[in-house]
Formats: C-alpha cells, structure tokens, sequence
C-alpha cells in the first residue's frame, strides 16, 4: 500500500544550496524589483531527477514535493537539504497537488487518472470519461470548494518514456473538474492543455495550451462558478512551450519555459525572466512566497526572494 510521508529512502544527503552559473534574473519593471532583488540567484538543490515536474508546498511538513516522472517516483526536498522518496513506483506521477485536509492528489500518466494518498493509501479517483479512458491526466489544481481540475493531454501515451504506449480512446484534450460525488466534467477542449491556475479569487482560469500547431500559449477563461468562459490569449514564452506556472498573491503568473521562468502581471505584462540552463517543467512558492522552487530536466532549484 503507498503512503504519503518522508519516511522513504534517502536519495541525497543533506547539504547546502549550489550557486548555479548563470546569468542573473533579469528585470524590466519596477515592481518585480521588489520581489526579485539583484541579488537574487539561481541555486541548485538537486540534479539527479530523470525528469522533474509538478512542484507543490507542504505545509506540514515544511518540505518541497515533486514528482520524477520517467524515474516513476515522488520525491521530497527537506530544509536540511535532504531529498527523500515519498512515493516508490509511482504510475508515472507528473502532477502534485495538496487538499484542504492535506492530502496528496496527483496526476498520474501510468494509471491515466487522477489519484489521491493519505497514511491510509492511494485512491483513484477518475480514470475514464463517458465510460472511455482518459488520455493521461497532466496537472491539476484543488479549487477551495474542493474540486478538482486537471489537463489531460495525449503525453503520458504517446512518449513511452513518460507512461504506457496507446492510442487515444477519446477524440479531445480537455480540462476538467472533478468533485467529490458528481458526475465528471468536461469543462473545455484545447490543444494539449497542460499546467493550470486559478486567479486569487477564482474568478479566472489559466491554462497553458502547449499546442502543435500555432503558438503555445497561456490562455485565462473567466469562471463564474457555474460556466467557464471562452479562452482569450494571456501570455507567451519566448522559448519553447509554456508548461506548468504558478499564481502569486500579486495575481501575476511564474511561467516555465525552454529560456527560464517568464513573469507576467495579472494583464499580461512581461516583467522579467530567470534564466536557466535548460528547459523549465514547472514551479512553485512555499508557503510566504519567500522562495520559488523550480523544476526542470534532472534538476530542482530554488530562487530566493524578498
């Protein structure tokens, strides 16, 4: 039975933060400056993941969770520098989310399903849509109601590396919301839809379209609750696809891409970028938004801010 706790093998020891060699953040507002001073660096916590992804806080544990996909395990950062495995043998676990009772939801490529663990186990908890499986849920986020929404591209089946090989059993790649007792919903259709967001009050929903054809991009849709909205075009990466991202308490959007991480105000606005070596998967903040923690290829850095 797999369980949700820091009590697994110990993959590094604890050590200090790495200075990265690398460029510094660049700014190009005034408003960033405050948050991404100067002497903010790139440090690298760990570099030995085959593919990390899916960054999430854990409050209770004072510790940083995040999944290597292809290596199929769920990893932890502690303050001491420790890595340590919370999950041995994932299903290709990509996305990490935390619920209210702080409990570890997951979007996991092997299972094409949405999972939860606590000290108890792990539960499924959708895997199939209108009776067809899944194609292989990518990122999700639990709202405050308690819904879940995730992306569910065509990844976790078409690249053998990240999950089981197949063909796709729905005709869509789509977001939805799941929730406790209801029936799963299809909320919208893109083109590979992959990290999601929602705005501080809810009232706007981020999705990154890493689509094949035309320009990947970070779409909002309003939400009201009961209907989502058209997506209208709220952001781009310079460099590659925008994967996963996060919302600060600025409402501004922390986007991952093939260059570093982009950061955009809440209309839009380029305000600055953290170079990093190499291609960008997704990140995060703790719990006062005092560090960004950030995933990438084999790799987990951090960036401290003011």
């Amino acid at each position: 039975m797999l369980r949700f706790s820091l009590d697994g093998q110990v993959l590094q020891n604890p050590r200090e933060p790495q200075p990265v060699d690398i460029a510094p953040p660049r700014v190009w507002d005034d408003r960033l400056a405050w948050v991404l001073p100067a002497s903010s660096r790139l440090l690298s916590l760990y570099s030995d993941a085959t593919w990390a992804e899916g960054p999430v806080w854990w409050p209770a544990e004072q510790s940083l969770v995040f999944s290597d996909v292809i290596g199929r395990r769920t990893l932890a950062w502690r303050e001491d520098g420790a890595i340590v495995t919370v999950r041995d043998r994932s299903e290709f676990a990509n996305g990490n989310a935390l619920d209210a009772q702080g409990r570890l939801v997951q979007a996991e490529h092997g299972r094409r399903a949405i999972s939860r663990t606590d000290a108890e186990g792990t539960t499924v908890l959708a895997d199939a849509f209108e009776g067809r499986p899944l194609n292989s849920p990518n990122d999700l986020v639990v709202a405050s109601d308690g819904a879940i929404w995730f992306t569910d591209p065509t990844y976790g089946i078409s690249d053998p590396r990240e999950g089981y090989p197949a063909e796709p059993a729905i005709d869509h790649q789509s977001v939805y919301r799941w929730r406790e007792g209801e029936v799963l919903q299809r909320m919208i259709d893109l083109d590979q839809p992959n990290g999601l967001a929602f705005s501080r009050d809810e009232r706007t929903l981020y999705v990154a379209e890493s689509r094949a054809d035309g320009i990947p991009r970070v779409v909002a849709c309003s939400w009201d609750g009961e209907t989502l909205g058209a997506p209208r075009t709220f952001a781009t990466v310079d460099a590659g696809i925008p994967d996963g991202f996060v919302v600060d308490s600025r409402d501004w959007l922390w986007i991952s891409s093939e260059a570093g991480v982009v950061i955009v105000d809440d209309t839009g606005r380029r305000l600055g970028v953290i170079p990093t070596p190499h291609v960008v998967s997704n990140c995060t903040f703790d719990a006062d938004e005092k560090r960004l923690f950030i995933t990438g290829d084999s790799d987990l850095w951090m960036v401290e801010l003011a």
